[in-house]
């Protein structure tokens, strides 16, 4: 069971601009689990998809994904997430592929468009925090 509570959108503030994300998210009391950013490494340390931000999208979320569960958690329990892109269209460009991991209630969110990351074929890098069941 997850230490994550439904994500809050209360009607004093404007719904989320995306449906895979909530505008908060209340934890009670238990491990967290800080990932930092995550880029699109293969378990190997290969590159995936050079020049295609849904194919980085996705295995940066694979590679979240496979960090929660190492350390007993699943998607479900991430409460926040910052994504970091190269472009700013990716805000739309990849919404589907977050939709399908994160389908209802998803975690806290920011978007940021920086002009680099650790190598110059990145094109998005996500961190994130978890709330692991005790």
């Amino acid at each position: 069971m997850s230490n994550k509570s439904v994500g809050a959108n209360p009607a004093s503030v404007a719904p989320p601009m995306k449906p895979h994300y909530s505008n908060s998210v209340r934890t009670e009391s238990g491990p967290l689990l800080f990932i930092a950013g995550q880029v699109a490494l293969d378990a190997d340390g290969n590159l995936v998809g050079e020049g295609d931000i849904r194919a980085q999208a996705t295995q940066v979320i694979e590679n979240i994904k496979a960090i929660v569960e190492a350390n007993g958690g699943a998607l479900a329990d991430i409460a926040q997430v910052t994504v970091y892109v190269r472009d700013i269209e990716a805000f739309n460009s990849i919404s589907d592929i977050r939709a399908r991991y994160f389908p209802a209630d998803g975690p806290a969110s920011a978007i940021v468009e920086v002009s680099a990351l650790a190598w110059p074929e990145f094109l998005l890098e996500i961190a994130a925090v978890a709330a692991l069941p005790s």
